[in-house]
């Protein structure tokens, strides 16, 4: 149903961040503390602003109380994937390439679900590379619960 639910977000809020040329960094619908939120993250060229989030947020929220897609009492939050940003679609691999990227693991792989490294990008079947102490890995995407930019100060 989540699955379903953040489909039909991405096919209503499209054509709103395209009139705008925005991007669709990623959407979400969880519960979390008993409340359910829908987020959507954006981004554009030179970063996404306060204002072009609530600008967003003003219509999607009119266009969702017409047509209604979710029936749960829901939060709307529209923002900026921020510095630490997920990386899922094939054009953020491409994009990143040469960054430092920390990758989450659903079952350990010699002990470790935690890995960082510097992103190549994804191989001709989709897998994920990266250089983890000057060793060339690669992870399936079914293997990989979450891989962002990793924070370096």
């Amino acid at each position: 149903m989540r699955k379903s639910i953040e489909a039909t977000i991405e096919e209503i809020v499209q054509p709103i961040v395209d009139a705008k040329n925005f991007e669709i960094v990623d959407i979400e619908y969880v519960k979390e503390a008993g409340e359910y939120y829908l987020r959507v993250y954006l981004d554009k060229e030179g970063g996404i602003s306060l204002s072009d989030c609530e600008s967003v947020s003003r219509e999607l929220s009119e266009i969702l109380d017409v047509k209604d897609p979710i029936k749960d009492n829901y939060f709307l939050e529209v923002s900026s994937p921020g510095l630490d940003r997920p990386l899922k679609k094939d054009k953020d691999f491409e994009r990143y390439k040469g960054r430092d990227v920390e990758i989450k693991l659903y079952k350990p792989i010699n002990g470790s679900k935690q890995f960082e490294g510097e992103l190549v990008g994804l191989t001709e079947d989709n897998n994920i590379k990266v250089i983890i102490d000057g060793e060339e890995v690669n992870f399936t995407r079914k293997e990989v619960a979450l891989i962002r930019l990793a924070i370096k100060f």
